[in-house]
């Protein structure tokens, strides 16, 4: 098995191992040496199948991790957006972190059993933007709790409120027409998570309601803007609304467990510096590495990053997670665009 496994990284570049629907990136160096990172990356809009693979290779490459990033394909193998057609889960067994950034899945149960053992065990995860509502599961399904709507007893609202602590609950502004701008909340600006993060990073998703708990640190907010324009005037009909923030879910051994999540994250979004590094950051103060934080971190991206613009039946076709492996393919390669349904 080892020579196969040697055999298959030849092939397809450095670092890489494919297996499932999944694709591995594997650093050599750093302070995340022995530590591995798994990725669920299936959504309809925001292009996790882009931000993702994106993120996972400058934890790698810069820092060390071992990152699997674990896509939603279709029939032939192809990544297709919001697929809930993923392998590849049970490298959560040896995960030491979960990173989620998903949309309405209803997973295979095999899937959905390696998340729940993992939940159970309270491993630390970071969610962005939609994994609010990462699952959409018919009520008579043995793992219904998870849904974003679950009216189970103990369980409300499902994965997103349970572990993120917010469920789905609607956008502030219009998205797609209104950018937005993070702010830093001043209390916060020495809290580990925004070590090096500048003010005002701009990010292209719109705004989220957020609904901060009382167990919540709220570290930034998202102002709305009055058009997709970085530089444009604050929508003043929408006050700041919370945007970022850390909080613990208790795990079966009763103990609290680290959360990070942000209510952006689109694949453009990370194109801007301060918002990509406070990501990076709050992976690391997730993980319980705080101390590597530094205002000088390389946060740089590994490969070509050419994201596309997020919209409804916008992800770029015909492409396998095999063709994002190693540390130079582009994402994502140039192929054809399905054309984005008119609003």
């Amino acid at each position: 098995m080892k020579n196969i496994l040697i055999l298959l990284a030849s092939l397809t570049g450095a670092g890489f191992v494919q297996a499932d629907t999944s694709i591995i990136y594997e650093g050599d160096s750093g302070p995340g040496l022995g530590k591995h990172i798994v990725f669920l990356a299936s959504d309809h809009e925001y292009r996790t199948e882009q931000t993702s693979p994106a993120l996972a290779r400058i934890l790698a490459k810069r820092l060390g991790f071992k990152c699997t990033v674990v896509f939603g394909v279709d029939g032939n193998g192809f990544i297709e957006a919001g697929s809930s057609n993923v392998s590849g889960l049970k490298a959560l067994k040896q995960a030491d972190l979960f990173f989620i950034f998903a949309r309405f899945l209803n997973l295979p149960d095999d899937e959905m059993a390696q998340i729940e053992a993992y939940i159970e065990k309270g491993g630390p995860v970071v969610g962005l933007r939609t994994s609010s509502h990462a699952f959409k599961i018919p009520k008579d399904s043995k793992y219904a709790k998870y849904d974003f709507k679950s009216n189970i007893k103990g369980y409300e609202n499902g994965f997103g409120h349970q572990i993120l602590g917010n469920t789905w609950v609607g956008h502030y502004g219009n998205n797609h027409q209104q950018g937005t701008r993070i702010q830093i909340v001043p209390e916060q600006k020495a809290h580990a998570i925004l070590t090096g993060v500048g003010d005002n990073a701009f990010t292209h998703a719109g705004a989220y309601v957020g609904k901060p708990g009382p167990d919540f640190t709220v570290l930034t907010n998202s102002q709305p803007l009055v058009s997709m324009d970085p530089n444009a005037e604050p929508d003043t009909k929408k006050p700041p609304m919370p945007s970022t923030w850390t909080r613990h879910y208790e795990a079966k051994d009763g103990k609290k467990h680290r959360v990070f999540h942000s209510t952006q994250g689109a694949s453009e979004d990370i194109l801007d510096d301060n918002y990509r590094r406070m990501i990076i950051n709050g992976v690391l103060w997730a993980a319980g590495m705080e101390k590597v934080i530094k205002p000088d971190l390389d946060i740089s991206f590994v490969g070509p990053y050419q994201p596309t613009t997020f919209s409804f039946g916008g992800h770029v076709k015909n492409v396998k997670p095999s063709d994002l492996a190693g540390w130079d393919s582009p994402i994502m390669p140039a192929r054809e665009k399905e054309e984005s349904p008119k609003k």
